[in-house]
């Protein structure tokens, strides 16, 4: 599972994702430009001392990133799509795309990517920060494809001393 930024704009939000991929044992792709330098302080201090976990590739453009990129289907999340993704069926080698703060993906990018994806929000509402649509569709992805398991089960509260 990996998740793509295109073009962002926000140096924090990229941050918290490149935080959020850290802990969950996801990779990303940048494909730029981006809206700022990546060495930029606000970049580091949304993604703390996590960024140095992150299996992160930089892409030049979107052209370099179709040709380079991971085996696996492209699923773009956009206010645009039908399918909620809580009805989405997602595999473990999938790519989640999230587009630009300020203005999405152009329609080259979404006629190249195998499906469309939206979390419903309540009549009138716009979109969620992007950070946090990218929390929601991973947790949900790596639900669905048993990707938890691998950071182990939770602990027990229940100990077994042996007594009877």
């Amino acid at each position: 599972m990996r998740l793509a930024l295109y073009q962002p704009d926000i140096p924090q939000n990229t941050g918290t994702i490149l935080r959020l991929a850290a802990c969950l044992g996801l990779a990303v792709d940048i494909i730029e430009p981006c809206g700022f330098v990546l060495s930029d302080s606000r970049l580091r201090r949304a993604g703390m001392d996590y960024l140095a976990s992150v299996h992160m590739t930089r892409h030049a453009s979107w052209a370099r990133f179709r040709d380079k990129r991971s085996p696996g289907r492209l699923i773009l999340l956009t206010t645009r799509a039908d399918t909620s993704y809580t009805d989405f069926g997602f595999r473990a080698d999938d790519t989640l795309l999230l587009g630009r703060e300020s203005a999405g993906v152009p329609e080259d990018v979404h006629a190249n990517v195998d499906a469309c994806i939206r979390i419903p929000l309540c009549p009138g509402q716009r979109s969620l920060n992007v950070a946090i649509a990218a929390a929601m569709t991973a947790g949900e992805a790596l639900r669905q494809t048993g990707g938890f398991a691998r950071h182990g089960a939770p602990a027990s509260d229940f100990e077994e001393t042996g007594d009877s």
